[in-house]
């Protein structure tokens, strides 16, 4: 079980919404690594945005940067066999496995998430 640090953080992203994940998800995931506000962030693809980052160049370019920054770039498996782009997010550095366990101990140990 996760336990509760409040130097981490989860940004739990399942938009499918471009300007969101541009503007919102990577610019702030991003900066919070590049400015050191916070030690660990990490960055949950699941539902729609699963799509997305397996489809849009722009989208995949930041997920790169991140990944750069250090913020550790993880993914729902099952969205992403149900969407069949295992390989592609796979071959981009998204970290697949099943996540529902992993969200379900973060929520229960109090970390701090960030939900778009």
């Amino acid at each position: 079980m996760q336990s509760k640090d409040p130097s981490k953080l989860l940004i739990l992203w399942t938009t499918a919404e471009k300007e969101t994940a541009l503007h919102m998800v990577f610019l702030y995931g991003i900066n919070s690594k590049k400015k050191n506000w916070w030690d660990e962030v990490t960055l949950l693809v699941w539902g729609a945005a699963t799509h997305l980052a397996a489809e849009d160049a722009d989208v995949q370019a930041q997920i790169a940067t991140a990944l750069e920054y250090g913020v550790r770039v993880i993914g729902c498996k099952r969205c992403a066999e149900n969407l069949e782009v295992v390989e592609t997010l796979e071959k981009l550095g998204v970290e697949l496995f099943y996540t529902g366990e992993y969200l379900t101990e973060w929520i229960q140990s109090g970390n701090k998430m960030l939900t778009i």
